[in-house]
């Protein structure tokens, strides 16, 4: 082991820099791939031959909903999985005592990112074709660029850089993409449920800190019936979009109730913490009638710890008694996100080792910090027992207009993670 030259940091480094360019290009190329939900497969198919180039074994896999549904985590869908598929790039490294690391020392890894991506909103608002990715004062604009596909291309050029310089990994290193972080989560789930677990998991989403909590969230739809009548004897009718914002109100003043319970993981960086957001609403048929319909979805967010039993419960009681004040008919359906809040601890071995390793590769402290959202770190952290966090780089106008990715950043993360595979797995010759 002695007489083999590792390479240092400062050697990876190097590497990852020589690669900005493919990687760039290779960045390019997934955005302009239209992955919104339901149109994941060509997007795959090219990160298909991604991995394959990297010489890894590739497991391209349908989601089976029988597999899953039943499981912790899982959340419900009112849709097909058919042609849903995830990608998982394996490294298996040949048994050796010629490592970096002594065997007992060498640990595994998954590489997790998401290639589904949000709708754009009005294409006119923004400054090219959200799915022509261009590069402008540093940065590269498309939708996706920053949640999440620069961070799929990050672990993807680390494990490169790592091959370019003669080694590989010493211990097993997954590279999954998946579909629906946006709305489920099930397809990382889906990997679980497969059997691929390692020492550790990093989702590189667009937050350059690393990440230590993350709220939890519910989606649902609330359907109010009112009665239909014209105009002149609107005292006849019941209006269901009034009924609904009159619901939606009630549920403001739960927001605000639930925003004055402090938690350690958040109240330090942020007054309000848990967000309720009206997605999407539509109702009514004609100008001069009282509308008999109104439906919107909500997304709540909810402490990690909460059961998610308390949460629908609250939300239930809440437009129940609402509803019953206004005579109001109505209906919740619970589709898509049903997620538990997760705290990361700062004080394990993954996260100490990354903080380490970031500022060994870049020079200055990292930052931990939470975030009022939720990735599929929860699955690995809550139901695997597999230490969980995100880093990934810079972003800006995720799910907004001209979402843009920092190219700078997005090198630093590369660096980090490709640093971070030789400080946690260990490295091995390629030969």
């Amino acid at each position: 082991m002695n007489s083999i030259q590792f390479p240092t940091h400062e050697k990876i480094v190097e590497a990852v820099d020589k690669l900005q360019n493919e990687a760039i290009e290779k960045l390019k190329q997934m955005v302009s791939f239209d992955s919104v939900l339901g149109n994941e497969r060509d997007v795959q198919l090219y990160v298909e031959e991604v991995f394959k180039s990297l010489d890894l074994k590739v497991d391209r896999f349908e989601i089976d909903l029988e597999k899953i549904k039943n499981l912790p985590g899982f959340s419900p869908v009112n849709w097909s999985y058919k042609g849903k598929e995830n990608v998982i790039g394996i490294h298996e490294p040949t048994p050796t005592q010629h490592a970096s690391k002594p065997e007992s020392e060498r640990k595994s890894l998954i590489f997790n990112g998401h290639v589904d991506v949000v709708p754009t909103g009005r294409d006119v608002l923004w400054t090219q074709n959200p799915f022509s990715p261009y590069v402008k004062d540093g940065r590269l604009y498309g939708r996706g660029s920053g949640d999440m596909k620069a961070g799929i291309i990050a672990f993807i050029i680390a494990y490169k850089a790592i091959k370019e310089l003669g080694f590989a990994p010493a211990a097993k290193v997954l590279l999954q993409t998946v579909v629906e972080e946006e709305c489920t989560g099930n397809g990382t789930l889906a990997c679980l449920e497969r059997g691929y677990r390692a020492d550790a998991a990093i989702i590189p989403e667009p937050f350059p800190e690393i990440i230590t909590a993350q709220v939890g969230l519910v989606w649902c739809k609330v359907n109010v019936r009112g009665k239909p009548a014209h105009t002149l004897e609107m005292s006849k009718g019941i209006n269901a979009i009034d009924g609904a914002m009159y619901l939606v109100g009630e549920l403001r003043k739960l927001e605000t109730e639930w925003n004055t319970v402090k938690h350690e993981a958040f109240s330090d960086k942020f007054d309000h913490p848990l967000n309720f957001n009206l997605g999407m609403i539509s109702g009514g048929e004609w100008t001069s009638s009282v509308p008999c319909e109104c439906s919107f979805d909500l997304r709540a967010g909810f402490y990690p710890g909460t059961p998610l039993e308390s949460v629908r419960k609250a939300i239930i009681d809440t437009i129940d008694r609402a509803a019953k004040e206004k005579n109001l008919p109505y209906t919740i359906e619970w589709n898509g996100f049903q997620a538990e809040g997760v705290t990361h601890s700062a004080s394990g071995d993954m996260m100490k080792q990354l903080g380490a390793t970031y500022k060994s590769a870049l020079g200055t402290e990292a930052v931990y910090s939470p975030v009022l959202c939720t990735t599929d770190s929860r699955f690995f952290e809550l139901y695997y027992n597999i230490p969980a966090t995100c880093l990934g780089p810079e972003s800006k106008a995720i799910h907004g207009i001209d979402e843009s990715v920092s190219l700078e950043s997005l090198r630093d993360i590369t660096r980090v993670l490709a640093c971070f595979i030789s400080d946690w797995c260990g490295l091995q010759p390629l030969h």
